[in-house]
C-alpha cells in the first residue's frame, strides 16, 4: 500500500536484506503473541518468529500509539500489525526509521505509507478470514503482508513493472525464510483501475492512490455489502472514503460513503494508468 504520497527520488532503492534467522515456528492462524507487557511480546516473537528484539520493541511502542490514536481497534488487526515485520519492507537507508509515523521513500517515486494510515485503512475494511481482498498499489509489499495475517486470499496489483518484480522477489525470499503466510499473496503488474476480473468478486478492496472518482470496474468487482477504502478527491486534497456497496431487492446498486478521517485531507499520489491519459 505504497503509492499514495508523491516523492521525487531514485527509482531503485534497494530493500534491506533480512539479517535474522529463519522463522523457527510454523505459522498458525490461532496463535497470537502475548500483549501483557513489552518484554513478554519481544521474548515470544524472538522465540517463535526469529526477529530482531530492537525492531520488535519499536513495533510494540508504535502499537501503543496506534491504539491511543484509534487507528487500530480490532484484535485481529492488532495481531496482524504485530505479526508483520515492517523493517523487512523498507529500504536499507531507512531501516532505522521503519516504525516512524511518516511515509518513507522506497524508490520509483513512491513510498511505504506510515503505520497509522495502513492500520486505520485496513481496520476500516473489517477483513474476515474468509474474505477475498484486492489491493491496488502493491508498492513495498507491506500492506499485502499485513493483509495476509487477516485472510489467506490476498490479491495485489502494481503498475510499475520493476517495483512489481522487486516486491515479488521480496515475498519469495521471505517465504523461503519461513513466512509461509505470504504464500496467500497473488500479485501482478497491471493497471489497477480495471481490477482483477479473473478472481472477482472481492469482499474488500483497498486503493492506495488518489483519484477523483471510484473506478467503475472496482465497484463492479466488489460483492454486495462489500467494502472499499479509497482516497477520493482532486490532486493533493483527497479524503479517505469508506464505500459500502448496497444492492436493493429490485437489483439497483447504491454506494454508502463515509470519511474515515472525519473530513481531514490526506494527500495521496495520483492514480496512474490508461484511464488518466
Amino acid at each position: 500500500m505504497d503509492r499514495r504520497h508523491f516523492l521525487i527520488g531514485a527509482g531503485g532503492a534497494a530493500l534491506r536484506g533480512r539479517a535474522s534467522a529463519r522463522v523457527p515456528t510454523p505459522y498458525e492462524w490461532g496463535v497470537s503473541p502475548p500483549r501483557g507487557t513489552r518484554e513478554a511480546f519481544v521474548e515470544w516473537m524472538v522465540k517463535n518468529r526469529g526477529e530482531d528484539p530492537n525492531f520488535l520493541g519499536q513495533r510494540w511502542d508504535r502499537l501503543q500509539q496506534l491504539i491511543s490514536h484509534q487507528d487500530v481497534w480490532d484484535e485481529a488487526d492488532i495481531r496482524a500489525y504485530l505479526m508483520t515485520p515492517r523493517e523487512d519492507f523498507v529500504t536499507a537507508e531507512n531501516l532505522d526509521r521503519a516504525y516512524e509515523w511518516h511515509h518513507l521513500n522506497i524508490g520509483f517515486g513512491v513510498t511505504i505509507t506510515g503505520p497509522h494510515t495502513v492500520a486505520r485503512m485496513t481496520n476500516t475494511l473489517g477483513v474476515k478470514r474468509s474474505d477475498k481482498v484486492l489491493e491496488i498499489g502493491t508498492g513495498s509489499g507491506y500492506q499485502s503482508a499485513y493483509l495476509s495475517n487477516l485472510t489467506p486470499n490476498v490479491f495485489s496489483i502494481e503498475i510499475i513493472p520493476p517495483l512489481a518484480r522487486r516486491t515479488r522477489e521480496l515475498y519469495d525470499r521471505l517465504i523461503a525464510d519461513g513466512y509461509s503466510e505470504y504464500r496467500a499473496i497473488r500479485a501482478k503488474n497491471a493497471d489497477g483501475y480495471y481490477g482483477w476480473e479473473e478472481f472477482a468478486p472481492f469482499d474488500k478492496v483497498i486503493v492506495t492512490c488518489g483519484i477523483d472518482h471510484i473506478p467503475p470496474p472496482l465497484l463492479q468487482q466488489l460483492t454486495p455489502e462489500g467494502i472499499m477504502v479509497i482516497p477520493v478527491g482532486p490532486p493533493g486534497a483527497q479524503h479517505v472514503i469508506k464505500a459500502v456497496k448496497r444492492r436493493a431487492p429490485d437489483g439497483s446498486v447504491s454506494v454508502v460513503r463515509s470519511d474515515i478521517y472525519g473530513g481531514a485531507i490526506i494527500p495521496f499520489v495520483p492514480f496512474t494508468g490508461a484511464h488518466a491519459s
